[in-house]
């Protein structure tokens, strides 16, 4: 537990040396440069490692399924409803995805870890693997259309690298291959850089962001989907089927985790109000701290 929170606390501090690199600088910091290297360069050192550290076993898919189709199934009454809430392209944009893509990684495997103990790691890995698909894929086409037309969005998916370094690292690990210490210390290298940069940039783009300007419509809904409709849309699914309990426990808190950070990478990256998307994400992570022990009770009743 020890970890966790030193964790959480070295989480606060990137931010806060992010923010006051802004508030020294300010236009000096060329955030899109930041965003760019990130997700190009280093997020590719991230997901290789990530993925090559824990072996994908494909005999655990069951989990990710279920997972995936509740996303699946939150994204579509996210986009009918969003169509009639909000008529800008960038607000409609962050209202259907932002909820669904949620800290998987580097918050919902520890806190699993907690709840569950270590046997819930293999569930925990293959659930992550699939919410990475789902950022570099539903994330970047509605990130994308918050300015761009139908077609450069489906072409803005394929041009992410991290999508491809992905398949390549899932084709090495079911093949088992065992990378050298040396290539595992580049990757982790590589991958605490992509960590502590994203954290650099939530803290760049929380400088200047005033949450009492921003949309109370597109803040409420977001907030609504991320921990009201979809907890009610898992729980409804996985009170409805045989699963091990531990699974299904896995599974709801996956789906409550807050707004990740990679929602700011996209919103940067295609210019889609990453200021309002940093707001969203401090927001969701706040809350969590008193959502997450209410969420521990409910998976009782799973």
């Amino acid at each position: 537990m020890n970890s966790i929170i030193y964790s959480i606390i070295s989480i606060y501090v990137f931010i806060l040396v992010g923010f006051i690199a802004k508030m020294s600088f300010k236009d000096k910091i060329d955030d899109k440069t930041i965003t760019l290297i990130n997700v190009y360069f280093l997020q590719v050192f991230l997901t290789f490692w990530g993925l090559l550290i824990h072996p994908v076993d494909i005999t655990l898919i069951l989990a990710p399924s279920i997972y995936l189709l509740i996303v699946l199934i939150a994204v579509v009454i996210s986009a009918l409803v969003a169509s009639k809430l909000f008529k800008d392209k960038k607000e409609y944009s962050v209202a259907t995805v932002a909820a669904i893509i949620g800290n998987t990684g580097n918050l919902g495997i520890p806190l699993n870890i907690a709840i569950f103990g270590e046997q819930s790691i293999p569930y925990t890995t293959v659930v992550n693997l699939v919410n990475v698909f789902v950022v570099y894929t539903i994330g970047v086409y509605y990130y994308s259309r918050g300015n761009f037309d139908v077609k450069t969005s489906l072409l803005n998916i394929v041009k992410i690298p991290i999508l491809w370094a992905a398949i390549v690292a899932i084709i090495l690990s079911v093949n088992e291959y065992k990378p050298s210490s040396e290539i595992l210390q580049m990757l982790m290298m590589g991958a605490y850089a992509s960590m502590t940069m994203q954290l650099f940039l939530f803290g760049i783009y929380l400088y200047g962001t005033k949450i009492k300007e921003l949309n109370k419509t597109l803040i409420s809904w977001t907030l609504g989907v991320k921990f009201l409709i979809l907890p009610l849309i898992t729980f409804g699914v996985l009170y409805s089927i045989e699963l091990d309990s531990m699974i299904k426990g896995i599974i709801f808190i996956e789906l409550i985790m807050p707004l990740a950070i990679a929602n700011v990478n996209l919103a940067s990256l295609y210019d889609c109000i990453p200021k309002v998307v940093t707001a969203l994400v401090l927001i969701s992570s706040l809350l969590f701290l008193g959502i997450i022990f209410i969420a521990i009770e409910i998976i009782k009743f799973l």
